[in-house]
């Protein structure tokens, strides 16, 4: 049976810099740590901190945006990788003596970019740019010609419209080589990028409409899963699969801990959830000896938003050590590639039903509550309004208010790409790299219901 290598996994090979990579280099920080700090001083991760996360972005009461949202899930993954990494130190010999330290690094960086790609107002935003061309406007795309080269969509570029993915998204931001900008995108190491690949295919094979790069980046992506030794379980003409890179696991384990804790710890503060409900569904992970010992652990704290954030550590450190211990168990498996399900899927007993409480709870108070809905409901129209007149200005320039329209968007895009998959591809990396705030502000100057100020 096919197994993956634990130092081929590991390579601090760079992408788009594969002519200087050099095994023996070594320095203080690792190219890994030099990833999370590439990340964290980028455009597009400083642009999270106005893009939703479930609820509308904060008026009096602070919730969490994107960006808070990546930060915490990277310091979870930071915990998960070290963790892991020294156990499987104790397991296999010659792994190194910096290898907790990298796979820390590879999921902690991973983490700050899992949401990169992700459009404005939350997964209604990657639900209205799918649904725009699926059963929107955007249809007509479908058998569009181009008048100069007669050039149509192909079924697998039609099929990364109609099932965007915002984790595909993230893929490309990182490895695309933007007008002006350098070889390789963010020139990010191979582990690095191949653990933020949730849905390791394309999209002609996609799973409930998720998938993990482009048409555009199906090389690349094919390239750094090769390196790696990572196996493949499809590779005919576009339908292209892989299993996962072992240290997507731990990225999803992360993200699954944080927005479920977080996303109720929200609810609390937005008075959607009551404080017993919420303490409740904290605890609900634990024994009721253990229970009780966190109850009493502080005495003297009357607080009870106090009382709820020791109690949301409690959960968060429990649920880390867990998925530890669930990757540990399942290694083997997930190392020849015949794992299926998440690390907190695999979650037994007392920690499974208690996760699976709080997921049914915040689906039926939180995700459905009124102020979901509304902003789900005005994201969409936004999208579709904002699409609907780039897209139609990208494929007519030569018109008066093409040429107006076009002017006003950074030359960063390749609008005018010689393809037509490359010209659709560059609409959709400038609206889903807006913001929020900016994506309302574009959409009423388009419409014409508010006028700059000089």
């Amino acid at each position: 049976m096919d197994r993956m290598d634990w130092r081929r996994l590991t390579t601090n090979k760079r992408y788009g810099l594969e002519e200087r990579y050099d095994s023996a280099f070594k320095e203080d920080r690792t190219q890994f740590q030099r990833d999370f700090d590439r990340l964290i001083f980028s455009a597009p991760f400083r642009r999270m901190q106005n893009k939703t996360q479930v609820f509308p972005l904060p008026g009096s009461v602070f919730v969490h945006n994107r960006l808070t949202h990546s930060l915490e899930v990277s310091s979870v993954g930071r915990s998960l990788g070290l963790d892991t990494g020294h156990e499987l130190m104790e397991r296999h010999e010659g792994l190194g003596d910096d290898f907790a330290t990298s796979l820390g690094a590879i999921v902690s960086a991973a983490c700050l970019a899992h949401d990169m790609g992700n459009p404005p107002f939350g997964h209604a935003g990657e639900r209205a740019i799918a649904s725009f061309f699926s059963e929107g406007k955007g249809q007509y795309l479908r058998s569009y010609r181009d008048p100069d080269t007669g050039e149509r969509l192909t079924d697998p570029e039609w099929r990364d419209l109609t099932c965007f993915d915002g984790n595909a998204n993230a893929f490309r931001i990182l490895t695309h080589r933007f007008e002006g900008r350098r070889k390789g995108g963010f020139v990010m190491t191979y582990p690095t990028l191949a653990s933020i690949v949730k849905y390791p295919f394309s999209s002609t094979v996609a799973h409930k409409n998720k998938f993990g790069f482009f048409e555009a980046e199906a090389d690349a992506y094919r390239r750094i899963a090769d390196e790696m030794g990572i196996i493949c379980l499809e590779n005919e003409g576009s339908r292209i699969r892989y299993v996962r890179h072992p240290l997507a696991y731990l990225v999803e384990a992360a993200d699954d801990i944080c927005y479920e804790i977080m996303d109720v710890e929200d609810a609390y503060k937005l008075r959607l959830l009551t404080f017993p409900e919420t303490r409740d569904l904290m605890l609900a992970f634990f024994d009721e000896q253990r229970r009780q010992h966190i109850l009493n652990a502080y005495p003297d704290v009357t607080d009870e938003n106090e009382k709820i954030v020791y109690y949301r550590s409690c959960a968060i450190n429990f649920l880390e050590h867990e998925c530890v211990r669930a990757f540990l168990d399942h290694e083997d498996t997930i190392l020849s590639g015949t794992f299926e399900g998440s690390l907190i899927d695999s979650l037994v007993g007392n920690a499974h039903e208690a996760y699976s409480n709080m997921a049914r709870l915040a689906v039926d108070k939180i995700y459905r509550s009124k102020e979901v809905l509304d902003i789900e409901l005005a994201g969409y129209h936004i999208m579709y309004t904002l699409l609907e007149y780039v897209l139609n200005a990208v494929l007519t320039p030569g018109n008066a208010y093409s040429r107006l329209l076009l002017s006003r968007i950074s030359p960063q895009y390749q609008l005018h790409d010689p393809t037509l998959y490359g010209r659709v591809m560059a609409v959709i990396d400038f609206v889903s790299g807006m913001t929020d705030v900016y994506s309302l502000d574009l959409y009423r100057k388009i419409n014409g219901s508010q006028l700059p100020t000089v």
